[in-house]
Formats: structure tokens, C-alpha cells, sequence
């Protein structure tokens, strides 16, 4: 560390949100490449845990005795965050995993026309997506879905018309 960073560490640990501040700036490069590399180049997650490692050093910055190890110091802790965050996609992914195998297609329906439903699920917008998940596959009722979502009922009810036009076009279906 240079004098300067020094500096601003003991600042920063006397509660000096500036000096923290300045110290982030000099350190940020070093940690976000360390973790872009260490996370196969997925800059948005690297950013993510970066993120995620300065809050959590601003809150443990008392604990940094020699200044000469803060940089060692800080690296450590992103390799632990960026465990953490190595585990908690791989849960995801095995709870994603296993709610997808838990899915019954309906007799019937091609693995094809199931693959088309989803993208063009995924094509509507975010709150006719909504609509149309809850009526569809939960089956719940309009006045259900507006008052979950605290949407009109009227506009709950275009948002299922719309969608299942949509639906009904995107899968080269006559209405």
C-alpha cells in the first residue's frame, strides 16, 4: 500500500466515509479483475460480489491491524464472497433443475409447443406475463389475480385477452 492508502485507511477506520471512498477507488480495479477472472469473465456477477465485498469490508474495517494486509485482507474476503455466490447459483440451479423435471407436459403437447409457449411468455410484457401465469397455469381467478397484483379487474381482464392473442398468434394459431 502506498502512504497515501495508509492514510486513508486510518481515516476510513476512524469513520471517514471519504477516505473509505478514496480507498475503494484504489482498490476496486484490482478486486473486480480478480473476481471477473476468478468468475469465468461474467462481469455483471463479478460487479455484483464486488459490490457486495466493499459494503461488508466498510463494516469490518476495524478489524484490519497492519495496513500492509488490507489488500490481502480484501482479496480474502472476495474469495469467500465469491464462493458464497458460486454455491448459491448452483442451488438455484438444482432448485431450477428439479422444479423443471417436476413439470408434467400435458398429454398431447409436443416438447416443441411447450419450448413455443415459453417464448412467447417470455415475448409478453411483465405485468400480461403475470395475468396470464396466474390464470393459466395456477388457474386462478380474475378477481384472484387483481387483487394479488392490485391491478383493476378490468385490466387484468384485456391483459388475459391480449396475452392469449399473442399466445394464440405466436404459436401459429387462428383465433
Amino acid at each position: 500500500m502506498t502512504q497515501q492508502e495508509i492514510r486513508w485507511l486510518a481515516e476510513a477506520q476512524a469513520g471517514s466515509d471519504m477516505a473509505y471512498g478514496r480507498l475503494v477507488a484504489a482498490t476496486q480495479m484490482m478486486v473486480r479483475g480478480f473476481l471477473r477472472r476468478l468468475l469465468g469473465g461474467r462481469w455483471a456477477d463479478a460487479d455484483d460480489v464486488a459490490q457486495d465485498v466493499f459494503v461488508h469490508a466498510w463494516q469490518g474495517l476495524a478489524t484490519v491491524r497492519d495496513p500492509d494486509r488490507f489488500r490481502s485482507w480484501l482479496i480474502g474476503m472476495a474469495w469467500r464472497r465469491a464462493q458464497d455466490h458460486i454455491r448459491s447459483n448452483q442451488r438455484r440451479a438444482r432448485r431450477d433443475q428439479d422444479w423443471l423435471q417436476s413439470l408434467t407436459t400435458p398429454e398431447g403437447v409436443s416438447a416443441e409447443d411447450r419450448i413455443g409457449m415459453e417464448t412467447a411468455m417470455a415475448d409478453l410484457p411483465a405485468d400480461v406475463r403475470a395475468c396470464v401465469a396466474l390464470s393459466l397455469a395456477e388457474g386462478w381467478s380474475h378477481a384472484e389475480i387483481s387483487a394479488s397484483l392490485d391491478i383493476p379487474l378490468g385490466t387484468v381482464k384485456s391483459h388475459l385477452s391480449r396475452g392469449r392473442e399473442r399466445l394464440l398468434k405466436a404459436l401459429g394459431e387462428q383465433l
